[in-house]
């Protein structure tokens, strides 16, 4: 397949003699660092592409590379294109961007231009434990791969070699390259590209590629996708980390909402958070209506299983089950539980950020919880005066008190509880020995909880 795509950009020109180039070339800007906001700009550049029916895909790479999880599906994307895609590397393509290059069916780079160094790090820099290079290396190697064998002297070779591909990620593997000592993580240059397969060509433009290294001619469309603000607000609030962080202000506004009366900030914060989370991902196609619907009515059954139906059986764990898949399924771009274009690996990645959100929300929960009425910010969130009774607090009028000892009558029957007549005033009173009827005298015993306690009298 990957092939018959080359082959399809060998003959280009001829297509364009005959007045078949009716879509010209489409270029998509790739340069910033890789995440979801570049995810999202490809993804939609290429959907324009292939609805302007263009004849080929020109990627405009200068980036240091980025988040791992976006380069794959970009990847993943590039190499399930229908249409030809061309890389142009405009000075870098490290990283994340070397694997999205490699990816591409021909790779062209501006004199001067470098592809290479894709060894995972985290944010600081640091280089990340083995199994992290270990996905990395896999990954280069099988995108090397999917472009085939081509027939050179007289033997059939890789096009792109997986183990230059390799040695991008990991400075122990020996590519066949000169003087690589297996020190050294790889990257090339231009020229060093284009002796080893890496590189199909050098340019200087967008315009050289089309016109003279495709030979398109001067008179060929030339298309670009525009980034718009909403690319990079969408890209920002489908970014995994922030979507974590929503589901943790999602399960930590439930709950402290659930600990006072009424609807207060709270509540406001969960109905944004779970705004946001559903709002991009709706925008982009992914959330469906009826997997919104099963968030709320999921979060419903567990306010039914809190407030009305007696323990925690099914209505509570249905509720629990239904809010998590619905935060899941939203990710995934499934037409009801059809799951033939969705990878395992996205699947999966889906499962982790709402775990991790559910975790992060837990945490908090907890943590809030014990620091709520401490010193420092959160001594105003709650009332910490204390009424000791040394002080005059007490929690109940003291007046009646005064009654124990003194003699009265049944004002009314005491079946035990009932009213007494104690001078000139009628109180509640509750009969210790029984039931004692109206008119009967009596004498009050003790004062308990508020309360008066009377017996007959002799």
């Amino acid at each position: 397949m990957r092939n018959l795509t080359c082959f399809l950009i060998a003959i280009v020109a001829a297509m364009a003699a005959a007045g078949a180039w009716a879509g010209g070339a489409y270029v998509i800007p790739v340069d910033r660092e890789i995440g979801s906001t570049s995810w999202r700009i490809m993804k939609k550049g290429m959907e324009q592409a292939e609805q302007q029916q263009a004849n080929v895909i020109i990627l405009h790479i200068n980036t240091y590379g980025g988040a791992v999880d976006a380069a794959d599906s970009m990847r993943t994307r590039i190499l399930n294109s229908p249409i030809p895609v061309v890389a142009f590397i405009d000075n870098t393509a490290a990283s994340a961007g070397a694997l999205i290059s490699i990816a591409c069916d021909s790779i062209y780079m501006r004199p001067g231009g470098s592809i290479g160094a894709a060894t995972v790090v985290d944010g600081s820099g640091a280089v990340l434990p083995d199994k992290y290079q270990s996905f990395m290396r896999s990954m280069m190697r099988a995108t090397a791969e999917s472009h085939g064998k081509t027939l050179r002297d007289s033997a059939w070779v890789w096009r792109r070699d997986p183990l230059i591909a390799e040695a991008m990620v990991d400075p122990r593997t020996v590519a066949p390259v000169e003087n690589d000592d297996s020190t050294r993580v790889l990257s090339f240059t231009a020229d060093e590209a284009l002796a080893h397969g890496y590189c199909e060509g050098k340019a200087e433009s967008i315009s050289e590629i089309v016109t003279v290294r495709l030979g398109l001619g001067s008179d060929c469309q030339i298309s670009q996708y525009e980034p718009t603000i909403m690319d990079g607000v969408v890209g920002f609030l489908s970014n995994p980390a922030f979507q974590a962080i929503l589901i943790m202000f999602i399960i930590g506004g439930i709950y402290f909402e659930l600990q006072q009366p009424g609807m207060g900030l709270p509540s406001v914060v969960a109905l944004l958070a779970a705004a946001l989370y559903f709002a991009p991902l709706y925008i982009e196609g992914l959330a469906a209506g009826w997997e919104i619907l099963a968030f709320f009515v999921g979060l419903l059954l567990i306010l039914l299983e809190i407030f009305v139906i007696p323990g925690f059986g099914i209505t509570g764990i249905l509720g629990i089950l239904l809010t998590f898949t619905a935060l899941v399924m939203a990710m995934l771009g499934n037409d009801i539980f059809d799951f033939g274009m969705i990878t395992t690996g996205s699947i999966m990645d889906a499962i982790l950020i709402v775990l991790v959100g559910l975790l992060l929300g837990v945490a908090v929960v907890i943590y809030v919880s014990h620091k709520i009425g401490s010193k420092g910010i959160m001594r105003q969130s709650a009332l910490d005066k204390e009424q000791r009774l040394e002080e005059g607090y007490i929690g109940v009028p003291p007046e009646l008190a005064k009654h124990v000892g003194s003699l009265g009558e049944a004002y009314t029957v005491l079946r035990p509880g009932g009213k007494v007549r104690i001078g000139s005033e009628v109180l509640d009173a509750v009969s210790t020995g029984g039931f004692i009827d109206a008119g009967t005298r009596i004498k009050v015993v003790k004062y308990e909880n508020a309360q008066l306690y009377v017996e007959a009298a002799d």
